[in-house]
């Protein structure tokens, strides 16, 4: 495959790269049997798309990807057993996670409930305190006082826990992979059961919760019993998902495409709030769930009150609502502060290992286990290789890893575990979690590395960067970025759509605050797009394109609309560079 635009090593690094000519041949079959844009039809055939399925893929309908729910082992029985509690007016707790899958999850739970007539009693353990997942002292307390525990997003390997549960039915919704034997649970749905022989692995929790919940409303409705719109929850589906950086293929589209439509409706006070405090101006895309409304979830759990999150997304108080959403945006600015410090240091350990090694990781007393896992993913998308940071405190360090396509760290990581390497580990392909003592430290990232290894981590080249095609200012607008939008919702295993700009003349280019860039590229028609480059300091790209001394530069990225005083324009989000010349 040949360098686009001559590009083998770019301002970060990488080499572009375009369509390859089978996914060129299908571009242009897609554009003659339907009649569609080039530019569109290109990121269509990118996608994988085949001509006679263009015109369905760009309009998903959910009826017609939804499983019927029973295929899910053990989903029968934990939809009659919640019926039955709520025919019972039975007491229920909710035990979830402390991110955004769980807090979502937590809160899909808790709205049904209410509308059913219930008050769940919400649970969420302290990530520092009590790490994640079900814990014996917190399930055998809550077993004293309720009748029925669902644990969201946890609880698969928590075998202890639920069995401290004594006198209570537990019910396990859950996505992470499941270990050689299920908890003494009353049902555990999980798609990442190593028994379930289904294709839906790719579903974050709130998805499981989703279908268990579509799996009551028939058991409901065949009593004759009047239900909750399911449809009207799948704005918390679509935030889970995004954020929890699920496949956006398939099924996991179609909720959050749908789900996307739900939010922009502000039905939801905790996320109108949310987004209000996030100055989100217009309608939501996937990329605000990931990068603005995620980040500031996850707040509460990394470095706050571990329930704010699923308390904002399950409240129905608009007073309660703001302050929350307030709370939570303060917390995301002391993140931000405390993930930079840890960043640089692990950076600096890192590199001193070596990049090019089957695992990169970085481990020290003092950094705070609530930005751990940010800072293994900034070390990722560095290096292109798997990640783990880890944070030690009185000998014990708790820590997170983050993989690359490909490489499956959450069986690496289970693997260690079995071996007796690390004191707790468990994830899924992309991202995991594990605890280690300070003496096994060595020995563990060791071993971790070696089995990454056997899958072909060291052999990972520099990340490419993938283009859908080149176009000028003169053609980019509204119209067409609002074309290319119907290809979304992009993200996770559906990369959104990057254009190259050829030989663009630097116009104007300035600071944005401390490491951003704003700039004004021209061509030779003399037509500008104006473009905004996050972190461009952070990189050889500030730096180069603001000493430009008017030379040329081939600029790539991905094109957005940008709105201001009820206008619109289309604008440059600028993510690489190279000399033209």
């Amino acid at each position: 495959m040949t360098d686009f635009l001559g590009v083998s090593r770019s301002a970060t690094g990488r080499r572009w790269v375009g369509l390859s000519s089978d996914a060129d041949r299908q571009a242009q079959a897609i554009a003659q049997q339907t009649g569609l844009p080039a530019t569109l039809s290109r990121t269509l055939a990118r996608l994988g798309v085949l001509p006679e399925n263009a015109t369905a893929y760009l309009s998903p309908a959910l009826r017609d990807l939804m499983p019927d729910p029973s295929i899910f082992r053990d989903m029968d029985s934990a939809a009659a057993r919640i019926m039955l509690a709520i025919s019972k007016r039975e007491r229920i707790a909710i035990f979830a996670d402390y991110d955004v899958d769980g807090g979502s999850s937590a809160a899909l739970l808790i709205d049904y409930l209410r509308q059913m007539g219930l008050t769940a009693t919400l649970y969420v353990p302290d990530r520092i305190d009590e790490g994640y997942g079900p814990n014996e002292p917190a399930m055998a307390d809550l077993a004293s006082r309720h009748n029925l525990i669902i644990c969201v997003d946890c609880g698969t390997l928590s075998h202890d826990a639920i069995a401290a549960a004594k006198g209570c039915e537990v019910i396990v919704l859950d996505h992470h992979m499941g270990g050689e034997t299920l908890p003494p649970a009353l049902a555990v749905v999980n798609p990442n059961r190593q028994d379930e022989d289904n294709d839906f692995g790719n579903l974050c929790a709130a998805g499981v919760v989703f279908l268990t919940l579509v799996a009551v409303n028939r058991l409901l409705r065949a009593e004759g019993q009047n239900t909750p719109d399911l449809m009207a929850l799948l704005d918390l589906v679509a935030l889970a998902t995004v954020a929890d950086v699920a496949p956006l293929t398939g099924l996991n589209r179609a909720l959050v495409r749908q789900g996307l439509v739900i939010m922009g409706r502000r039905n939801r006070v905790g996320l109108a709030a949310l987004s209000d405090a996030a100055r989100l101006t217009t309608a939501p895309n996937s990329y605000h769930l990931g990068f603005a409304l995620g980040p500031r979830i996850n707040a509460g759990g990394r470095i706050g009150r571990a329930d704010l999150g699923a308390r904002l997304l399950s409240t129905d108080d608009p007073h309660e609502a703001e302050a929350i959403a307030d709370q939570l945006s303060q917390l995301n600015d002391d993140r931000r502060e405390i993930e930079a410090q840890v960043r640089l240091q692990a950076m600096e350990q890192a590199e001193a290992r070596g990049f090019d090694a089957p695992l990169v990781w970085a481990a020290q007393e003092g950094w705070h286990p609530g930005v751990v896992g940010i800072v293994a993913a900034r070390l990722k998308e560095a290096t292109n290789r798997p990640t783990v940071v880890i944070g030690f405190e009185n000998g014990e360090g708790k820590g997170s890893g983050r993989s690359v396509t490909g490489i499956d760290l959450g069986s690496a990581i289970a693997t260690c575990t079995r071996e007796g390497l690390l004191l707790k580990g468990g994830g899924h392909k992309m991202a995991a979690g594990l605890t280690v003592s300070a003496e096994n430290l060595e020995p563990a990232m060791e071993r971790l590395a070696e089995l990454l290894d056997k899958q072909g981590a060291s052999s990972i080249g520099p990340k490419d960067l993938m283009l859908d095609g080149s176009v000028m200012p003169s053609a980019i607008t509204t119209e067409l970025v609002e074309q290319l939008e119907q290809a979304g919702p992009f993200g996770a295993g559906a990369p959104a759509p990057r254009f190259a700009l050829p030989a663009q003349r630097i116009a104007f280019a300035k600071r944005a605050g401390e490491n951003h860039l704003r700039l004004t590229a021209q061509d030779s028609g003399g037509a500008r797009i104006d473009a905004i480059c996050f972190g461009a300091f952070d990189s050889a790209i500030g730096p180069m394109l603001e000493d430009n001394r008017g030379k040329l530069f081939h600029l790539a990225g991905r094109l957005e609309i940008d709105e201001w005083g009820g206008r619109k324009k289309a604008k440059l989000r600028l993510e690489d560079a190279a000399p033209a010349e």
